[in-house]
């Protein structure tokens, strides 16, 4: 479109050097330091993580998926669904004990080699109650808590540890 065209009945005008357009970063005072900003707040949060941790490692820090809070520093990521995790050590989690669900497997079924597998593709072994584990911030589920509470994660964002 070419300036001072014609669009309809109305005239498109360019700005002239007597408009000056002001951005947001010319209204910013840089001189001064913003008021919550630390340069050291990265290098904090690292020694807090590690004191937390107590030098173990982890294949994935565990987030909830709809508001972000950090469920689990400490995460070992499942042999063969490598969308889910299990843990021990847990925060902003809430266990549901209203949400019981009992786990029982049918008679073991041959796999494809013929061979008989007594564990189902859950990973779970016989009868187990499990408990529903939801976000403590938001109330999203994120996975299941067994009778050993041993957390079982499939509704998390991992990030790498």
């Amino acid at each position: 479109m070419e300036v001072g065209s014609n669009k309809g009945d109305s005239m498109v005008e360019s700005p002239t050097h007597s408009q000056q357009t002001i951005s947001d970063d010319d209204e910013i005072d840089y001189s001064v330091k913003p008021e919550f900003y630390d340069p050291d707040l990265d290098d904090k949060d690292e020694v807090w993580v590690q004191k937390r941790r107590k030098g173990r490692s982890s294949d994935a820090v565990l987030s909830c998926p709809a508001c972000f809070t950090t469920l689990c520093l400490e995460s070992q990521r499942h042999e063969k669904y490598v969308t889910q995790y299990r843990a021990v050590f847990v925060m902003n989690c809430k266990v549901n004990s209203d949400q019981v669900f009992a786990e029982k497997h049918p008679k073991p079924r041959k796999g494809k080699r013929g061979r008989t597998s007594g564990e189902s593709e859950s990973g779970f072994s016989g009868s187990e109650t499990l408990h529903e584990v939801s976000c403590s911030a938001c109330s999203t589920e994120v996975g299941i808590i067994d009778q050993d509470e041993v957390y079982h994660f499939f509704n998390v964002l991992p990030s790498e540890s």
